[in-house]
């Protein structure tokens, strides 16, 4: 049984360069990384020295605070280099791989005969715990703590993201194997989000309760479903996990193997030819963006969409969640009385000199320009306009900046992750950095209350 969720406010916003639906083998990659600032507050200890060999699934570090959770190693190969930032923080775990892969087994399990401590082990073991994200906090869920309910959004709103009705099209035995283990390890239910109108391999899953999607962004984000589904409560724990994640734990189960591969969407309007690649996690970003093209040299390269994505620069490597990779114009330069005259070639909220409103389905290309200086909040009453979740943004952005928890936990905070602040950030006419200001605040609170 299927409910249907209608988000009516939000914001879409068309740019050009979407990724045709054409799938490639990205050329593989020579080395691959793992950064351990991709896994937010986790103090990497490390079990593979330099010049060990690894194999795919090999136990790389685990977690300083819980040694349960294992990183894993996407591919075979050797660890030729660890490097390490100011106070010899490890940033970065540089992978030279092997021509071909070869996998560590773990051993077929059945996720319909096995019991929750079986499934709940092998997913620790294996290294796809980091998959599972908990709120409250956005962080990798917490092993001791049985979630009420699991949500995963199968249902893409942001700008050029990844469609994954296209980027999981044929991997249905995959998702119900890990959503059959995941049912068994929540108290309620697996929660999945759909596109209304579109072809979800979802759509014939058992052990889930679907739900229809529709409205502008951010409707296909996890926050806004959980928002009108079933709200966290302070004490209440749920998981979430990206859909792709799904694909790599139901092939543990099936065959034994952690197989770490990504279907990636290369997008944006500075490619010559946006379109899907079938790579690994923490692959080098220019395996597939020299295979597409670029048009030209002053871009900005986004592991991730353009509202939520980390720069990279074109040697550097994919992100351990990324399955989107966004090329825009950089966005440097300045124009003269932009401020000041009509304006064609921008998205706004406002009517004020600016005409987006008269072609709501116009694609444009947009550069990183933030088109004005930070400065304090202007009370406009347009983050509301866009902000589907039933809190008030502003009133809660405030408080994590004075650190109030008190009023943070009465707002909601429990709830929301920085992805929920990215619509409200691009609208900013402040330009404050939303994202990061509800980070620190979430941070603030795990450390303060736990």
């Amino acid at each position: 049984m299927s409910k249907d969720i209608k988000i009516t406010k939000g914001l879409t916003i068309n740019l050009k360069g979407e990724a045709e639906k054409t799938l490639a083998s990205a050329p593989r990659s020579r080395t691959f990384a793992i950064r351990p600032s991709d896994f937010h507050l986790i103090t990497p200890k490390m079990v593979v020295k330099e010049g060990g060999s690894v194999q795919a699934g090999d136990t790389i570090f685990y977690s300083k605070t819980n040694e349960l959770i294992k990183f894993v190693s996407p591919v075979s190969g050797t660890l030729t280099k660890i490097e390490r930032g100011a106070k010899r923080v490890i940033t970065n775990l540089l992978i030279e791989a092997d021509p071909q892969d070869t996998f560590k087994d773990f051993g077929v399990l059945s996720p319909t005969a096995s019991s929750p401590e079986a499934i709940k082990a092998r997913l620790l073991e294996s290294g796809c715990w980091p998959f599972i994200m908990q709120r409250p906090y956005a962080v990798i869920a917490d092993t001791e703590i049985v979630p009420s309910n699991v949500f995963i959004s199968a249902f893409s709103t942001a700008p050029l993201a990844n469609d994954p009705d296209f980027s999981l099209h044929g991997k249905e035995k995959e998702l119900q194997a890990a959503v059959t283990a995941l049912s068994k390890l929540t108290e309620g239910q697996v929660h999945v989000g759909v596109g209304k109108s579109g072809s979800s391999p979802f759509k014939g899953l058992k052990d889930i309760t679907l739900h229809n999607v529709s409205g502008p962004h951010p409707a296909g984000n996890v926050g806004t479903q959980i928002n009108k589904i079933s709200p966290v409560n302070k004490n209440e724990v749920v998981w979430t996990i990206a859909p792709q994640d799904l694909v790599i734990i139901g092939e543990l189960l099936i065959t034994g193997k952690f197989n770490a591969e990504r279907v990636i969407a290369l997008s944006g309007s500075e490619v010559k030819t946006p379109k899907y690649y079938r790579t690994r996690i923490g692959s080098e970003a220019s395996t597939f963006l020299y295979d597409s093209g670029l048009k030209n040299e002053n871009v900005r390269v986004i592991s991730g969409d353009v509202l939520t994505g980390t720069k990279i620069s074109p040697k550097e490597h994919l992100g351990y969640y990324s399955n989107t990779v966004t090329v825009i114009p950089e966005g440097d330069d300045y124009e003269l009385f932009g401020w000041n005259k009509p304006v064609f070639d921008k998205i706004s909220t406002t009517r004020a000199l600016t005409f987006s409103w008269l072609t709501p389905n116009k694609k444009y290309n947009l550069d990183t320009n933030t088109n004005g200086e930070h400065r304090a909040f202007v009370v406009t009453g347009n983050y509301e306009e866009v902000f589907p979740l039933d809190m008030y943004p502003l009133q809660m952005l405030k408080a994590c900046m004075v650190q109030d928890l008190d009023q943070m936990e009465v707002l909601g905070m429990y709830e929301v992750a920085p992805e929920d602040f990215a619509l409200t950030e691009f609208i900013c006419v402040s330009k404050q950095p939303h994202q990061q200001i509800i980070r620190n605040g979430l941070d603030l609170m795990y450390k303060e209350i736990g």
